[in-house]
C-alpha cells in the first residue's frame, strides 16, 4: 500500500484521576503520548480527563474504543482503593478480572520476601484475555485488551510503557506541518485565514497567538497528510500575511 493509500489511524487519550481534575497533579502524559503518536502518523482525535468514577470510566472507554483505532488510558492501576481502572476496563468489555500469573511472577521477583502484600498483588489483576504491557521501571505491568492500552499514571512509567508499545502500532500516513509566524494580530488575519481553511478542507489550519520580547504575534500552523496541499496552503498564508503588511517567517513543524 502506498503512502497516499494509507488509511488514517486515530487515537484517543483518556487521563484518569481525581488528582488531575482537582489541580493537585499536573498531567504531562497527554503531551508525551500525543507527540509520539503524531510522529507515527497516528492522529490524536480526542483527549478526555475523567474522575475515579466507575460509571464514567466504563462509559468513556466504551465510547472511545468504538470510535478510534486505539485508546490509551493513564492512571488508576496502582495498589490503593481508588485505583479502579483495571476493574472498570474488565466491566467495559464484559469479562472477569483475574490475577495474571506472569504479572504475579514479575512482582514476586521484584519484591523482597514478605513484601508482596495483598495491596501490591492488586497490581497483577487484569481483565481475562488481556496481554501485559512491560514496565521496566517498577515491574507492575500495564495491559492491552483489544484496542485499549491501559498504562500507569506516573509519568516516568507511562513513558516507558508507551515507548514499549509504540513499535506494535499501525502507522498512519505521515503528518506534515508548517508554521508561518508573524507579528500581525489575529483579528487582522482572521477573515483571510478562514477563507484559506475553506479552500483546503482536508487540512487543519490553526492560529496560536503569542507574546514574546514585548511583542504580540501569531503562529499559523497548517497540518495534514497531503504534502502538496500543506505547501499550497502555507504559501497562501504567507501571501496573506505579506498582503496585510506583515513579515512572514515560514518553518517546518509546529514551531
Amino acid at each position: 500500500m502506498s503512502v497516499g493509500e494509507q488509511k488514517q489511524v486515530t487515537a484517543a487519550v483518556m487521563v484518569i484521576g481525581n488528582e488531575i481534575l482537582s489541580g493537585r497533579t499536573h498531567d504531562t502524559n497527554l503531551h508525551y503520548i500525543a507527540g509520539v503518536l503524531t510522529e507515527r502518523g497516528i492522529v490524536v482525535a480526542e483527549a478526555r480527563v475523567v474522575p475515579d468514577d466507575e460509571a464514567v470510566i466504563i462509559a468513556t472507554v466504551n465510547a472511545l474504543r468504538a470510535r478510534h483505532t486505539y485508546v490509551f488510558t493513564t492512571g488508576g492501576i496502582g495498589p490503593t482503593h481508588d485505583d479502579i481502572t483495571s476493574a472498570c476496563i474488565a466491566k467495559a468489555f464484559g469479562v472477569a478480572l483475574h490475577r495474571h500469573p506472569v504479572a504475579v511472577k514479575l512482582l514476586e521477583a521484584h519484591y523482597e520476601p514478605g513484601q508482596l502484600t495483598e495491596a501490591r498483588l492488586k497490581m497483577t489483576e487484569v481483565p481475562v484475555g488481556a496481554s501485559l504491557i512491560d514496565n521496566p521501571v517498577s515491574k507492575a505491568p500495564g495491559f492491552r485488551l483489544e484496542n485499549v492500552f491501559v498504562m500507569a499514571g506516573v509519568p516516568r512509567i507511562a513513558k516507558a510503557m508507551m515507548d514499549g508499545v509504540l513499535p506494535t502500532l499501525l502507522e498512519g500516513p505521515p503528518i506534515h506541518a508548517t508554521t508561518v509566524s508573524c507579528t500581525l494580530g489575529e483579528g487582522v488575519i482572521a477573515e483571510g485565514l478562514g477563507a484559506i481553511q475553506g479552500q483546503f478542507p482536508g487540512l487543519s489550519v490553526g492560529s496560536y497567538p503569542y507574546f514574546r520580547a514585548g511583542q504580540i504575534g501569531v503562529s499559523l500552523v497548517t497540518r495534514g497528510t497531503d504534502r502538496e496541499a500543506v505547501d499550497a496552503a502555507t504559501a497562501a498564508i504567507k501571501a496573506l500575511v505579506e498582503r496585510l503588511g506583515g513579515a512572514a517567517l515560514v518553518a517546518e513543524g509546529m514551531g
